[in-house]
């Protein structure tokens, strides 16, 4: 993917694949993909470990996160923003169509639906 304007195609693409939901890790890239009958796919880290702040700034993630979707970032610029205002990870969920951040903490940041 170049940019959050990708994401609906690739979710498509991996979903027909036979993946049922996976989580993306911002530190540093690595995915675990799910599939049925227990099956996972991990792949590794794709880049050197990044800070994940502490405290969560949600507006200034949803600014960017928005922003990412309209394609006016890379997707490394919006791992480094994700990784700035503390979203440790987003999970795919493609029974349900969403996408979840969340901090470090586990607590849940942002439910997105999905366009398919």
């Amino acid at each position: 993917m170049k940019s959050g304007a990708d994401f609906p195609a690739y979710i498509r693409e991996i979903k027909a694949m036979g993946v049922t939901h996976y989580e993306s890790y911002v530190i540093d890239g690595h995915i675990d993909y799910h599939g049925s009958m227990d099956y996972t796919a991990k792949v590794p880290a794709k880049y050197e470990a990044l800070l994940i702040a502490n405290s969560t700034d949600i507006e200034q993630f949803k600014a960017g996160l928005k922003a990412h979707q309209r394609a006016e970032t890379d997707f490394l610029s919006f791992i480094r923003m994700c990784a700035a205002f503390g979203i440790e990870k987003w999970e795919v969920c493609m029974d349900k169509m969403t996408c979840t951040y969340f901090d470090k903490a586990g607590n849940v940041v942002l439910v997105e639906g999905i366009p398919y």
